[in-house]
């Protein structure tokens, strides 16, 4: 068998015409744009070999002007070491800027998958993910999940939806609508779904970091839990988390068509905040369940009730631990709290408390399920600035001072939680100038004068600032 290419077919073609006198050596010359000594060349080596003689002998033989091994072990190395995730592409320039090296990004490439550093994206097979059957019974497996979305369109601001999902029957148990996806709004939701219904075998969600942490520890269960994941281990419920949102295809449809449907929905009826969608939701889910609800292969209902020792409102809020100092005092985001001196706080002095903040906006210390009443010292404390007097001079110095005050940051810990979906917490930052009473001065009527250009002022100002610049 011989291997020739379409161009030596040709020739083959040409040559054996010439030899059965089809066709002089100078018409072939011509078709095959070569010399007539070239010609007679083909025609001896014909003559000598065969078809064999007019097949390529550079054919399975290395270019001369091929990169040499050791330079291409050098690349390759290069790129294991340094560029092991970057694409042919980027890798060829990053030799060239770091490495001096000059290697076309087509030869790299052809390198890099030889070497099996890279899969071309013709080799890459698309993943395939098996259907997954449905669990046999209610309340088995409750799929989870929020979907960011326009539900308003242009009559409101984007929010989140919080979708509960039954993975045997395909209904609806809850909908929250949230500002957005927050660990608050998650306790509230998931405690109205485990009021109604009660407690299912286990929740999934996707990796979220309200559902997982990166810092989990080998050392026990409950060590590097997020909030939520400590609210179901207090109750005995399991959350696992999915890999793909295909691993989650039952809710993550679901959002498909509440996108589709619930959007519309809330157009018809003039819905356009979060409180009159939230009422509106047990009507929707009502019809949904109707629409596409399935029945369970088995009938039994795996939800749980709650135990004697459980508690849902004590569980479903964020716990941190604070250690009292001698004086009754702890911190938490930025506020004092400051213990009643009563016998029981007395004797826990020193000794570490539990700090529950509520979704609703409570917060409770306790101690072995003892609450301990306190009172509260913001740190966060704005200057409370007295009644101006009657001096325009005055005045425009404490516009200076209040215009530099505005500027000032003032916010709670990086390490605090986010209080979107909390409402009526005491974490809120208020002006104290306004909640002082104090109220802007109109102008007078007549003719202003210009105190900016005064001397006076100017001097006073200075010296003001730098006493401040000194104070900070």
């Amino acid at each position: 068998m011989i291997t020739m290419s379409q161009k030596e077919l040709h020739r083959l073609e040409l040559i054996q015409r010439i030899r059965g006198g089809s066709l002089t050596v100078v018409q072939a010359a011509e078709l095959l744009r070569l010399s007539r000594s070239q010609v007679h060349r083909l025609l001896q080596a014909y003559d000598q070999a065969g078809a064999d003689g007019l097949v390529s002998k550079k054919r399975g033989r290395p270019s001369n002007r091929r990169y040499s091994e050791d330079f291409r072990n050098l690349v390759l190395d290069l790129v294991r070491e340094h560029y092991g995730d970057f694409g042919p592409t980027l890798a060829a320039e990053k030799l060239l800027e770091r490495h001096r090296i000059a290697v076309s990004k087509e030869t790299l490439r052809q390198w890099m998958m030889e070497a099996g550093i890279w899969t071309s994206r013709r080799e890459r097979k698309k993943r395939v993910f098996q259907p997954r059957g449905r669990r046999d019974c209610f309340g088995e497996l409750v799929q989870i999940d929020g979907s960011l979305h326009w539900w308003f369109e242009n009559r409101g601001p984007k929010c989140a939806l919080l979708v509960y999902i039954d993975d045997a029957t395909g209904k609806l148990l809850h909908l929250r609508f949230a500002g957005s996806e927050n660990t608050f709004d998650y306790l509230h939701a998931t405690k109205a779904y485990l009021q109604q219904w009660g407690k299912p075998i286990a929740f999934y969600s996707d990796k979220h970091g309200i559902f997982r942490t990166t810092h989990a520890s080998k050392q026990d269960r409950t060590t590097g839990l997020t909030q939520f994941g400590r609210a179901l281990y207090e109750l005995n419920i399991d959350i696992i988390c999915a890999n793909t949102p295909q691993a989650k295809g039952r809710v993550e449809r679901a959002n498909q068509t509440l996108q589709d449907r619930l959007v519309k929905e809330l157009r018809l009826r003039g819905i356009d905040t979060i409180a009159a969608a939230n009422a509106y939701a047990p009507e929707f889910m009502a019809d949904f369940n109707r629409r596409f609800g399935k029945a369970p292969r088995n009938p039994k209902d795996m939800h749980r009730p709650f135990a004697a020792h459980e508690n849902l409102d004590g569980a479903m809020c964020r716990k941190e631990i604070r250690k009292l100092s001698q004086s009754l005092t702890l911190r938490y985001d930025k506020v004092m709290f400051i213990l009643d001196p009563t016998d029981f706080a007395t004797a826990l002095a020193g000794k570490k408390v539990i700090v529950c903040d509520y979704p609703d906006g409570r917060l409770e210390i306790t101690h072995e399920g003892t609450s301990l009443p306190y009172r509260t010292f913001d740190t966060l404390r704005s200057v409370h600035r007295c009644e101006v007097v009657e001096n325009k001079r005055l005045d425009d110095m404490l516009a200076v001072v209040a215009e530099m005050q505005a500027g000032r940051e003032q916010q709670r810990s990086k390490g605090g939680p986010r209080r979107t979906g909390q409402t009526d917490h005491m974490f809120g930052i208020r002006d104290g100038s306004q909640s002082n009473g104090y109220q802007k001065r109109g102008t007078k009527p007549g003719r202003r004068t210009d105190f900016t250009k005064d001397p006076v002022v100017i001097a006073k100002r200075q010296q003001a600032l730098a006493q401040l610049k000194a104070a900070e």
